[in-house]
């Protein structure tokens, strides 16, 4: 087996995660300064300005589907590292918030995409033994560029004008290197086998693992992929359709991406300084990367089920302490604390899981759209909550939104008990297995 290509390949392709969390995080330090620079309204400025990157990763993940199938992983990945570029460099010039939030939506869609084309590429290359900590290193690497987010944010916060487009203009430059690396990598095997390119296929595969038989692994996909007429709609795949549906709607439900959007207001909010608010904010990063990096160690040892129901049993004893925290005005200056055992258990835990878990289920016929069923699932929902969190923290404040996050975690924690399958181990071919 040659893994020091597969590794190489699977940390290119998971590179996409790198700008996902940039991308995401990094309007969190210019937040503030957005809508005072433009006097948008709390409402404009959420569903717009903050917004407007969310509505494009929804659009994203909506269209992923097509271009991951028909154009194959490798293309579809060099497209996404384009609108990372173009959106980093034109957001960072933007003159108005409508200019501003039409690039910010471009960077969206690649966000979007990616959320499929790359774990997707991912699963395919892996051998089966390893794939849940190599599919994971795209999440690692999501919470490494938020990592850098927080930490870039920072270090331009003290430019005294206009350090809002240093701190949105600079992802320009890791967007640019990914793209130019996403040119190195090969085509996914099992994608072009699902296209009939056999001899390309093969090829591929003896380079990746020398040591089995490569065409017994074509007839195995070709198998599993015969039925070209397949939909995720069809009967047969009704468990994984619901499952994939649920992981997605709790990842959000917990309010991470609120959080991860108003990390600093929030902190304001409990009382903290700014400039002690973005340092917390950093503290988050380093706890979120610590624990990711547990979950990818993990999550092929103890298994993606194991891992998530743990993390639900953080989420709901860390959230009821924000809650209540904020309730009764209680040890404020632990609310960072509590948000530091927050992120850990969603990182550990959902963080480390999803994306592994959404592009393992289904197979090659539809897996790039059951993956856009889950990514849509998780946008739409990430779209709506960090854009209504200004207005419901002045309208119910901030207890009662933390509250309802807690009770969604609870009911996480029994679909997991219940419902949620164990795949770690399988092969790909083999996973329908266990859906019956």
């Amino acid at each position: 087996m040659n893994q020091k290509k597969i590794i190489l390949w699977s940390i290119t392709a998971a590179l996409a995660g790198f700008l996902f969390g940039f991308d995401t995080v990094v309007i969190s330090g210019a937040d503030k300064d957005l809508q005072l620079l433009w006097g948008s309204s709390d409402f404009f400025h959420g569903t717009v300005v903050m917004g407007s990157a969310l509505w494009g990763t929804l659009f994203g993940a909506l269209i992923g589907g097509y271009p991951t199938n028909v154009y194959g992983r490798k293309k579809t990945l060099i497209i996404i590292g384009v609108l990372y570029t173009v959106s980093a460099i034109g957001s960072g010039l933007a003159i108005n918030p409508i200019s501003f939030s039409g690039f910010r939506f471009l960077g969206g869609i690649g966000v979007g995409v990616s959320t499929i084309a790359a774990p997707a590429y991912i699963a395919e290359i892996a051998p089966s033994a390893h794939r849940g900590k190599l599919v994971s290193m795209y999440q690692f690497n999501i919470v490494l560029g938020i990592l850098m987010a927080y930490l870039s944010n920072f270090l331009f916060s003290s430019i005294e004008h206009e350090s809002w487009r240093w701190m949105i203009g600079v992802e320009a430059f890791p967007a640019f290197i990914y793209t130019i690396l996403a040119f190195f990598i090969p085509k996914s095997p099992r994608w072009l086998i699902s296209k009939n390119r056999i001899i390309e296929a093969t090829e591929i595969l003896k380079t990746i693992d020398s040591d089995h038989n490569a065409e017994e692994i074509v007839e195995n996909v070709k198998n599993s992929s015969s039925n070209s007429k397949a939909t995720i709609w069809d009967k047969k795949y009704r468990k994984p359709v619901i499952w994939t549906i649920l992981i997605a709607m709790f990842n959000q439900l917990s309010g991470i991406n609120a959080f991860l959007y108003y990390a600093p207001r929030i902190f304001q909010e409990a009382g903290l300084g700014e400039q002690t608010a973005l340092l917390s904010s950093i503290g988050i990063g380093v706890v979120n990367l610590a624990f990711t990096l547990l979950g990818v160690l993990l999550i092929d040892r103890s298994g993606r089920k194991t891992l998530i129901f743990y993390g639900s049993i953080g989420y709901i004893v860390s959230l009821s302490l924000v809650s209540i925290s904020f309730l009764f005005n209680w040890n404020m200056q632990l609310v960072p604390v509590f948000f530091f055992l927050f992120i850990a258990a969603h990182a550990i835990g959902q963080g480390a899981v999803i994306w592994v878990f959404i592009s393992e289920i289904f197979p090659i016929k539809v897996r790039s759209y059951g993956q856009t069923l889950g990514s849509s699932t998780h946008w739409i929902l990430a779209a709506i909550i960090p854009s209504l969190i200004p207005f419901l923290f002045s309208f119910v404040g901030p207890a009662m939104v933390f509250m309802f996050f807690t009770v969604m975690m609870v009911l996480q924690l029994f679909f997991v008990k219940f419902s949620m399958p164990e795949t770690k181990g399988v092969a790909l071919e083999k996973m329908q297995d266990i859906i019956k």
